[in-house]
C-alpha cells in the first residue's frame, strides 16, 4: 500500500485584514448611495447642458 503524504495546512488563500488595520473613514450604506445617486445627476445635468453648447 502506497505510503500517505501529510500536506502542510493552508488558509485556502483566505487573508483578514480587518483584524490588522482600522480605517479611520468609514461611510455608511446609505451615504455611498445618495453619493452615486448625487454623482449621476450631476453628469446627465451635464450631459444635457453640455449638448446645447455644441450645437
Amino acid at each position: 500500500m502506497a505510503e500517505r503524504i501529510q500536506m502542510p495546512q493552508s488558509s485556502g488563500g483566505i487573508i483578514r485584514y480587518t483584524e490588522d488595520y482600522q480605517s479611520k473613514l468609514e461611510f455608511s450604506p446609505v451615504w455611498v448611495v445618495v453619493m452615486i445617486v448625487l454623482v449621476v445627476l450631476i453628469e446627465l445635468a451635464l450631459f444635457a447642458l453640455g449638448s446645447n453648447f455644441l450645437k
